[in-house]
């Protein structure tokens, strides 16, 4: 090897380290911005997941309980309605809110929206009053605290967490509901309290522990 090859392949070299030595200085700087980020990205992604799991896990005790009720109780005391039922959101999607609207979750009764065996749904309150309790099959019971633009005439619309769990649990259903209580008009956030903490819906709870 000549000297003029030589001192190239030094050259070259010493270029190659000095590369590396700024690599690695600006690597680990990137390291730790990268290292934030996935583990703030993860916990993000871990919390996302737990309220999504907890959604999916809370929908099918839901529907547990609602077919216990549904076995263990005689309807044919109750007026029957046969009704078209849809199911809804707090979103964007289904009412044009966003979680920063002060009104977002909140009923035109001034309830929040609920998802239990007493939960909130969207009727036209000409026909179903505010306050009037229904029983769904397949969902549990319903108390209308909503109203909607496009609710009309025998048809109810359901609440649910999630986009997914409309698609999922339910869509659009033509059935027959039971009338178990008309309403005046008005229903408040401690009603819907009572109705969901009476003693009598413990035991179908309790079943789905079992």
């Amino acid at each position: 090897m000549n000297k003029k090859l030589f001192s190239q392949l030094i050259i070259t070299i010493l270029f190659i380290l000095a590369l590396v030595s700024t690599a690695k200085i600006v690597s680990n700087a990137q390291l730790v911005n990268f290292t934030k980020w996935f583990n703030h990205s993860a916990q993000l992604h871990h919390v996302y997941a737990e309220e999504n799991s907890n959604q999916i896990i809370n929908e099918k005790t839901m529907t547990t309980i609602v077919k216990n009720i549904e076995k263990n109780t005689n309807w044919s005391s109750y007026k029957q309605i046969t009704v078209t039922a849809t199911g809804y959101t707090a979103g964007k999607e289904s009412t044009g809110k966003n979680p920063s609207d002060q009104s977002y979750g909140i009923t035109y009764s001034g309830v929040g929206v609920k998802r239990d065996v007493f939960s909130t749904i969207a009727a036209d309150l000409n026909v179903f009053p505010i306050g009037t309790i229904l029983f769904i099959p397949g969902y549990g019971y319903g108390v209308v605290a909503d109203k909607g633009a496009a609710v009309k005439g025998h048809h109810l619309d359901l609440y649910y967490h999630t986009v997914g769990d409309v698609f999922e649990h339910w869509g659009k259903k033509r059935l027959t509901v039971y009338v178990i209580k008309k309403g005046s008009g008005k229903f408040t956030e401690t009603e819907l309290k009572t109705l969901n903490e009476q003693n009598a819906l413990q035991v179908f709870r309790q079943q789905t522990r079992n």
